[in-house]
């Protein structure tokens, strides 16, 4: 059976079991394990070694005491970071994001697009619509993508590297939505899915 793709409806109600008796996951723990299947899929690619700088726009982040840019409508200092800067680790909107791009999205987008720099989105890259794709062609186009629990509808036409990260669903949560997981190698947060290229090579 083929890997089940998310609506936003579908997925807001999975993370509403997984914080529930079935998953008895809390916030802040599953933030956590997202957050560990996103560094171990920019890690994968992007070693540390060649990749030092990675450009991050998280709350999350902040929390941890690690440089992020303070919201401003000034375009300089994301500018001044992203020539600074060797990755972007875009998590700007969730799979609930709606368009059209209000400001100061609608012009950080575009920079981050032209710094040329490689971006690993999470979940729905920035811009996209989570059940359309991005439709508009002003979302992000990253070259790798981390979807957490199950990849979502608009994602289908992805071409760039595609893990899922979502190790921490319960076989009872798997079954129940039929999602159709894929195995997660050894004790990996991550899973490397078929790129739309090779399969439709196959």
């Amino acid at each position: 059976m083929a890997l089940r793709y998310l609506t936003a409806r579908l997925a807001q109600q999975i993370d509403e079991e997984l914080m529930g008796p079935v998953g008895a996951f809390s916030l802040d723990q599953l933030m956590e394990l997202a957050g560990l299947a996103c560094a171990q899929a920019l890690a994968t690619v992007y070693k540390k070694e060649k990749y030092p700088r990675v450009l991050r726009l998280q709350t999350q982040c902040d929390n941890m005491k690690i440089t992020t840019l303070p919201p401003s409508p000034d375009t300089d200092s994301l500018r001044t970071a992203l020539s600074s800067s060797d990755v972007i680790l875009d998590a700007i909107f969730g799979f609930s994001f709606k368009g059209p791009i209000r400001a100061p999205f609608d012009v950080a987008l575009p920079l981050l697009t032209e710094s040329g720099l490689p971006i690993v989105s999470v979940d729905i890259p920035s811009g996209w619509d989570v059940e359309e794709g991005n439709t508009t062609g002003v979302g992000l186009n990253p070259r790798v993508l981390v979807s957490l629990t199950a990849p979502k509808e608009g994602v289908k036409g992805f071409t760039g590297r595609h893990f899922l990260g979502g190790r921490f669903i319960p076989r009872t949560l798997e079954e129940k939505y039929a999602l159709n997981l894929p195995q997660y190698p050894g004790t990996d947060q991550i899973v490397e899915l078929p790129s739309l290229e090779s399969s439709q090579k196959l």
